[in-house]
């Protein structure tokens, strides 16, 4: 008996709801959820309605991010929470300039195709044993992570992994057969051998004919070996994708600029906690989120070794001399390689800014000594930050030009200009001034305004005022004091179960979102029950950024998934373990390093303000 059909008319009326269920997403919602701010005439209950109302435009995605993220400047003032000179400051603070100078970095390493070069670079020296080439695409796509986006780097590296197996499919395929056919020509010279002694069994002297039955057991032992290798591969083929998109997602959580939430946490504890004295820069990042994220690729790659190549790491590892696959695979990556040519002057001056910056980060204030900024600048407060040298080494990129022939085109302009006579070589002089043009700087503002995602500069001010709003109205503190029951649970398990929760809600809603709203709960929470701000709010903002389970959790997971050869199932299962591997490897990490680093067994007198600490 099958199931009762739905009638023409209620069909069409489904669809049309489908069709239309953004606008009846944002028409519908502040009606359904008016009575909180009617009902409860007071501050926090209004800026709740707006939180609420966000919350639910963010996971729905009815409006675009970024507009919802502007929500707080026609709301807060109009419903009486805060001036709107005040919520305006909030969208271009100093965690913005650290972002959009990060990002200029970024565009100036893509823009050149630095990144490639590096990446292949990087995959020449593993080579392409299985189980290596594996480890050398999860290495070159999370290192390149820490410093381009996510997605960028994912939709580089995939088309180089997938030419790969490809090549190694195809030279197999081409083995495999070579082999059959010798093995065939073998089986009929033994034939032709037998007729020779007995040429009474072959009298007419007719070419002796195979077989048939072998013929027919070679046939079908070439099908069979055909569907082993595309098993094969198609497991490979799985593999690779994965690995590159999950390691994309985990390289960005090692720097600060990695990816958009490691940047609200230190805008929402600079505008929570303004007396932190810069506990989250740079260096303390790095300091605590890179050995972090080492720990996770590793385990992330033997998970992934064992559910697409299996246990057998003699086989994937491939010790021993090279086959003709692994050579031809080889010549795959040498010739797109050779495609970039030697190192260009424009590739060489944005690699020495690259690394001048990251430089100037790591010793601005390294903390177990005086850094530059605090022996040159800082002596009576935080003047130069994170921003400061992002922007300042970013401009750099419109001033250096992307050429050296500038310096003699002038010269060798004049040196015509003399040799010129007559009314051929003026001429010629004026076609050649025609001809010249000015060197372009290594960026430019079109590539910028191209390639710069402006709306997260939106969506970070949007989190920042959500967080002021919640101070201002005193929702923080109701908070904070709604969750101090949580005082009797012991700190590692709140800071688990709260990984848990925040991982399973990134998976069905933007990271950014995911931070921007749990951070200034988690804040509220850890000063109400004495729990060092950072023990949470550190956990899960990494934890936001463990999206692997479903194609469109993160775009790296949608690009990956996009390529045909993966299916969901495929992404869940792997992501699955993924998650809980990355929700450990951090609470060890925070509970071991990361407390040594920041003290965070002690309560700092810059979350509430006192000059006493004490042990929670």
């Amino acid at each position: 008996m099958g199931l009762p059909q739905i009638p023409e008319d209620v069909a069409l009326i489904l669809r049309w709801i489908w069709l239309h269920r953004n606008y009846l997403i944002i028409f519908i919602t502040p009606l359904l959820i008016l009575p909180l701010p009617i009902v409860l005439p007071t501050p926090e209950a209004r800026c709740g309605y707006v939180i609420i109302l966000m919350a639910l435009f963010w996971c729905t995605e009815c409006m675009p991010l970024a507009i919802t993220a502007l929500l707080p400047v026609v709301l807060f003032p109009m419903m009486g929470i805060m001036e709107s000179e005040k919520v305006c400051v909030q969208y271009l603070k100093d965690t913005n300039m650290l972002f959009i100078g990060g990002l200029l970095v970024a565009i100036a390493v893509e823009h050149w195709n630095l990144h490639k070069r590096i990446a292949l670079s990087v995959l020449l020296v593993v080579g392409v044993r299985p189980a290596l080439l594996m480890l050398g695409f999860m290495i070159v796509t999370a290192f390149l992570s820490m410093w381009i986006s996510n997605t960028a780097t994912t939709a580089m590296m995939l088309p180089i992994s997938q030419a790969v197996l490809e090549q190694l499919s195809a030279t197999e395929a081409d083995s495999d057969e070579k082999e059959l056919r010798e093995g065939q020509d073998n089986q009929a010279f033994e034939l032709t051998e037998v007729n020779i002694k007995h040429p009474l069994d072959n009298v007419t002297g007719d070419k002796p004919n195979v077989n048939p039955d072998l013929e027919a057991k070679i046939n079908s032992l070439s099908e069979c070996r055909k569907k082993e290798r595309e098993a094969k591969y198609i497991r490979l083929f799985k593999g690779m994708s994965l690995c590159v998109c999950y390691s994309a997602s985990i390289g960005g959580t090692a720097t600060l600029t990695g990816t958009t939430p490691n940047l609200i946490l230190k805008g929402q504890m600079d505008a929570i906690f303004p007396e932190n004295h810069g506990v989250i820069n740079f260096a303390s990042w790095f300091g605590f989120a890179f050995p972090n994220m080492l720990l996770m690729l590793v385990l992330s790659w033997l998970w992934l070794q064992f559910m697409y190549l299996g246990l057998n790491f003699k086989k994937t590892f491939g010790c021993g001399s090279k086959n003709e696959g692994d050579k031809d695979a080889y010549r795959v990556m040498k010739n797109e390689y050779k495609k970039l040519g030697s190192i260009s002057f424009a590739e060489g001056g944005v690699l020495v800014i690259f690394v001048i910056l990251v430089i100037l980060w790591f010793t601005r204030e390294p903390g177990f000594m005086p850094g530059w900024a605090t022996v040159l600048f800082n002596k009576d407060g935080q003047y130069v930050t994170d921003g400061t040298v992002a922007i300042f080494m970013s401009t750099m990129f419109f001033l250096i030009p992307s050429r050296i022939d500038f310096l003699y085109s002038i010269n060798s302009q004049d040196e015509h200009d003399e040799e010129a006579e007559g009314d051929e070589q003026e001429g010629a002089k004026q076609e050649k001034k025609k001809k010249l043009k000015g060197t372009p700087t290594l960026l430019n503002w079109k590539v910028v305004h191209d390639r710069m995602p402006w709306n997260i500069v939106l969506l970070l001010g949007g989190g920042f005022a959500l967080a002021k709003g919640s101070e201002e109205s005193g929702l923080s503190v109701w908070l904070g004091e709604s969750l101090a029951p949580l005082q009797s649970i012991p700190p590692f398990a709140i800071s688990l179960i709260l990984c848990l929760l925040v991982g399973t809600f990134t998976e069905c809603s933007s990271n950014t979102a995911t931070t921007t709203l749990f951070l200034p709960i988690l804040a509220s929470m850890a000063t109400t029950i004495g729990l060092h701000p950072l023990y949470v709010m550190l956990p899960c903002t990494i934890s936001a950024s463990l999206a692997f389970m479903l194609p469109v959790a993160t775009p790296p997971n949608a690009i990956a998934f996009s390529y045909g050869n993966l299916r969901v199932l495929d992404m869940a299962q792997a992501g699955f373990i993924l998650n809980i591997i990355g929700i450990l490897c951090i609470n060890l990490g925070i509970n071991t390093w990361g407390t040594a680093m920041f003290n965070l067994g002690t309560f700092p007198t810059w979350a509430n303000g006192t000059n006493t600490t004490h042990t929670p």
